[in-house]
């Protein structure tokens, strides 16, 4: 039985260098890329329409499975949570603008009543994805 236990004890041993080199593949960059920004740059972040009125807040950033951001989830309307709706836009629906050449901020061509009236959603966290709410669709 101690042969046994020997054996598979070598075995996992000569099974590590395996691992780590299919794991020595990872491409590692010595910089970042310059045209880039974190997530942070838009989670948490108001949303304004095209007249500097806000018109949501950034509440999520959805990303395909193959990295792609896809689509934002932008809290309207309500008071300290309260009375929100989340709805989904698709990624490209939201642009950076400059404000007086030093802040950047996000812009959607749309106002506070369209987004209200889009349809809602909340986050299931059992699946870990947003699903319809139609509790709160008008």
């Amino acid at each position: 039985m101690s042969k046994l236990a020997y054996t598979a004890a070598i075995l996992a041993v000569l099974s590590i260098p395996a691992t780590a080199d299919t794991m020595s593949n990872a491409r590692m960059l010595n910089q970042t890329p310059s045209d880039s920004v974190t997530v942070t740059d838009w989670y948490k972040q108001d949303v304004y329409d095209p007249n500097n009125n806000k018109i949501g807040e950034v509440m999520d950033v959805l990303v395909d499975k193959s990295g792609k951001v896809t689509s934002l989830i932008v809290g309207v309307g309500g008071f300290l949570g309260a009375g929100e709706k989340d709805v989904a836009v698709p990624f490209e629906a939201v642009h950076v603008t400059n404000q007086d050449n030093s802040k950047w901020r996000l812009v959607m061509n749309a106002t506070k009543d369209e987004l209200k009236n889009a349809p809602g959603f909340k986050y299931d966290r059992t699946a870990t994805t947003w699903v319809p709410d139609n509790s709160n669709n008008k």
